[in-house]
């Protein structure tokens, strides 16, 4: 990743967590590059990316600020940054993956139903452990349509399947229907994640879209439950 991506989205997800608060003034460009250890250009590019989210605003000759979001830019955000994938979201860690299994089968009656996909349709079958800072911390189970992922490579999956998606096939993921359980993880999910037998775990059951409505991912992740959270916004 790009150092000034990077930048960006580790400020991005400071502001959103909340270390930095509506109105507050952020570190001057020059603190930042000794934080960050980079020139003020690339500060600047991604300033430059976090004015057009319409999360700070510069003020020439004072500073640069939060900037008063409302709940509804929030709840955007928030959306958005549920879908940048792992890699993405954890740009300060070294993220990378083990390829346990991808082959191309025929759908079963579930993922047929999931994915709103003709019967017999071929999709892609894939198991693969993530890290972060070369610990693990979740294993997924990926089911995608070939002919709406076409080209995906095991090459692919040992970096970030979503950048791949977005960046190479230019395809806009939007949205998904996700279910969370917590139960105890079994002999595998012990072993792969480094976990005690009787550890929890968090599953994530979900359905992901593309910008135009088709359903392009029918996965199950399991995640360590020290390195699993859930934002949620709830209105009346």
């Amino acid at each position: 990743m790009k150092k000034y991506l990077f930048i960006y989205e580790d400020m991005k997800n400071r502001i959103l967590n909340g270390e930095f608060k509506s109105g507050e003034q952020l570190p001057f460009e020059k603190e930042l590059c000794v934080e960050y250890e980079t020139s003020k250009m690339t500060i600047k590019k991604a300033f430059d990316l976090l004015v057009e989210d319409g999360l700070i605003i510069k003020k020439r000759g004072v500073g640069t600020f939060i900037k008063d979001i409302d709940m509804k830019e929030i709840e955007k955000l928030i959306f958005a940054k549920q879908f940048m994938g792992l890699t993405t979201s954890n740009p300060e860690k070294k993220v990378t993956s083990k390829v346990l299994h991808f082959d191309i089968i025929k759908a079963t009656p579930l993922i047929e139903k999931q994915l709103n996909i003709a019967p017999e349709s071929f999709v892609y079958d894939i198991h693969r452990i993530r890290y972060a800072d070369d610990q693990p911390i979740v294993v997924e189970k990926t089911y995608m349509p070939i002919d709406l992922v076409p080209g995906l490579t095991e090459k692919h999956l040992e970096k970030s399947l979503y950048q791949y998606i977005e960046n190479e096939l230019e395809c806009k993921i939007q949205s998904s229907h996700r279910k969370i359980t917590v139960r105890k993880a079994d002999d595998d999910e012990t072993e792969y994640l480094d976990l005690e037998k009787g550890d929890p775990v968090a599953v994530a059951e979900q359905v992901a879209y593309f910008d135009n409505g088709k359903a392009f991912e029918f996965s199950f992740s399991v995640h360590r439950y020290d390195h699993f959270s859930a934002q949620l916004i709830i209105t009346k």
